[in-house]
Order: C-alpha cells, then sequence, then structure tokens
C-alpha cells in the first residue's frame, strides 16, 4: 500500500475473514509459481528459516496447505503433535518446531515435481477451506501459542484470516532469497500484507515512531509525534520483525508471521 501521505497505523483496517481468505489465495498462487520455477540445484539451498533448505519449506508449505484444505488432514495434525509434545517428542522446541517438522516428514516422500504439482493443485483448496469456516469458531475458538519472543492467546480468526497468509508470504521472501530470484512486489497485495503488520507492530510496541517503507509495497506510517525514526525496504522490515535478522530500536520487537 503506497501512499503520498504518512498513515496513522491507528486508522488502519484490520483484515476481516473475506480479504484474508482472498489475500491468502493470491499468496498461496504466487508461492506455487516462485516453486515451479525452481531448478534442480535449487532444492538443496539453505533458506533464512533455520535448519531448512528449500526442500524442507515446500514440504511445510505442503502441510499447511494440506490442513487448510481439509479438516481431517488439520486434525490429524494435531493429534500427532499433541501427541510427539506428550512424548517429549517436543523437548526444547515448541508446538510450531513439531507441527512443521511433522508437515515436512509427510511431505518428504515426494519428488520436487510432485511437491510443485501437489503445491498448485491445493491453492484453490486450501483458500476454500478457509472461507468454509464458520463466523463463530473464528471468534469464539482460542488457544496459547508460544514461538519465539510471542506469548498470546490467538482466536482462530486469526489464524485463519491473517497468520496463515503472512507465513505464506514471508516464505515467499524466503525462497526468493534463497535461489536469488527477484521477488516482485505489488501494492495491492502485498501492501496490504505489509500495512497489516506495520499495525500489528505499532499495537505490540506502543511507542511514537515514523516508519517509512520505500518502494512500491512501501509507505510512511506513523503514531503519535516524535520517537523513532526508521526508513528501510519493506521485506527488510519484515525480516527483522520476524526475527530472520537482528533488528535494533523497535525493530526488535518480534510479530508473528
Amino acid at each position: 500500500m503506497t501512499s503520498s501521505a504518512a498513515i496513522d497505523v491507528a486508522t488502519v483496517p484490520a483484515i476481516d475473514h473475506a480479504e484474508g481468505v482472498r489475500l491468502g489465495e493470491v499468496a498461496y498462487a504466487r508461492l506455487a509459481s516462485l516453486f515451479e520455477g525452481l531448478a534442480p540445484e535449487d532444492w538443496a539451498k539453505p533458506t533464512d528459516c533455520t535448519g531448512w533448505t528449500v526442500r524442507h519449506l515446500a514440504g511445510h508449505m505442503v502441510g499447511a496447505m494440506r490442513a487448510a484444505a481439509s479438516v481431517r488432514e488439520l486434525a490429524s495434525q494435531q493429534r500427532e503433535v499433541r501427541r510427539r509434545m506428550k512424548q517429549g517428542v517436543g523437548e526444547g522446541g515448541d508446538e510450531v518446531d513439531v507441527l512443521t517438522a511433522l508437515q515436512i516428514e509427510r511431505a518428504a516422500a515426494l519428488s520436487p515435481a510432485e511437491v510443485v504439482a501437489e503445491l498448485r493443485r491445493l491453492v484453490g483448496p486450501a483458500a476454500r477451506g478457509r472461507r468454509r469456516i464458520p463466523g463463530l469458531a473464528r471468534r469464539k475458538v482460542k488457544f496459547p501459542v508460544e514461538a519465539g519472543t510471542i506469548s498470546d492467546e490467538w482466536s482462530l480468526g486469526y489464524l485463519v484470516d491473517v497468520i496463515l497468509t503472512r507465513d505464506a508470504w514471508l516464505h515467499r521472501v524466503d525462497l526468493s532469497r534463497a535461489v536469488g530470484a527477484e521477488m516482485e512486489l505489488t501494492a495491492d497485495h502485498d501492501g496490504r500484507i505489509i500495512t497489516d503488520v506495520v499495525a500489528e507492530w505499532a499495537r505490540r510496541h506502543g511507542q511514537p515512531f515514523r516508519l517509512t517503507l520505500t518502494g512500491p509495497a512501501g509507505g510512511t506510517y506513523v503514531a503519535d509525534s516524535g520517537g523513532e525514526e526508521i526508513e528501510t525496504d519493506p521485506v527488510a522490515f519484515c525480516r527483522a520483525i520476524s526475527r530472520r535478522t537482528a533488528g535494533e530500536g523497535l525493530l526488535t520487537q518480534e510479530v508473528p508471521f
């Protein structure tokens, strides 16, 4: 989202269910397209996700999209994560680590071509699965989350409408960086996701600031007057607050993706 005038983060509208599903479908499609263009040697390249190659990242996204597309697969993944946590398999990690490890395992037998085909096949079903989740469940179902410096209680709606889209978007960043591909950013898609991230970042740290994000998906964002002044590009901003790279000052405030 670009604008010649500074955007007061307090006025940024929340992403609702319909918009979240739409953004998510585009995020899935763009990620699948990027995977389609990989060379054979790209699959073994390391990513910014600790311990993950491109192949690991792909396995996680296959598992995440399968869970979004199928209530049965979602329940199966949840049951197995609970079993592993009880048995101490997750010792030294958290439920997110155990879940992503499981997703990678379940996609491990797929060849790269099969991974690409599965990601492309799942774009529509994953979006439709998210769309079908009832409003009452999105509002009422809540669960604790412990990941990195994040210690929250999330609603199912926040997970479905916001986090799943951010996850796919940030992994497109990870993949682009791993294989040296230029990441095209657009105001309507990438800019909207980034604006929502900025607004949540502002709520979490609660400090005055002026943030200028450069490029077509950027903009200038303010909260109150004075405070820290930051200028960077949107990808660098999101990598810092997702702890992909070290940030300074207000950029040490983590935001979940």
